[in-house]
């Protein structure tokens, strides 16, 4: 009984460390196809075996002005992952209001499955609340899974 026991509790263990993952950083920077603005910031993506969490934090922004940011697929027009246009991966979406000094925070999760073939993370001005979006994007950041 203590042998099996104990093999269960290893086991148990050992599969609950191989589903975790370090937590990977990236920079934004001014999306390529973007505007005027000068923003920049962090993502940091969090990933255990089913789920991505993804906090960004983006300044530079313009104040009051909702943004909505996902997960993109590589596009065709470009091997540079921001440039390329590829499709949203819309279950990623993410919409935020930045506040008054342009100051953006967005965090929200999505099924590891549904982003196993991002390569890129995109910030877009957005229409209003519901996220629709208004342009290419305003910062973007190519991201591996």
């Amino acid at each position: 009984m203590k042998k099996t026991l104990l093999v269960s509790a290893l086991s148990l263990a050992l599969g609950s460390c191989a589903m975790m993952y370090a937590p990977m950083s990236y920079t934004l920077a001014k999306q390529p196809a973007g505007g005027a603005l000068n923003s920049s910031g962090n993502v940091t993506v969090k990933r255990d075996g089913m789920t991505v969490m993804t906090n960004a934090m983006v300044s530079g922004l313009a104040p009051n002005t909702y943004y909505v940011a996902h997960y993109h697929v590589q596009g065709t027009a470009s091997t540079d992952p921001c440039s390329s246009g590829g499709a949203p991966i819309m279950s990623s979406m993410i919409v935020g209001q930045s506040d008054a000094m342009g100051m953006l925070t967005l965090s929200g999760s999505v099924a590891a499955a549904d982003v196993m073939n991002a390569t890129y993370f995109n910030v877009h001005t957005a229409k209003d609340a519901s996220g629709a979006p208004t342009d290419a994007g305003v910062t973007c950041t190519s991201v591996k899974m």
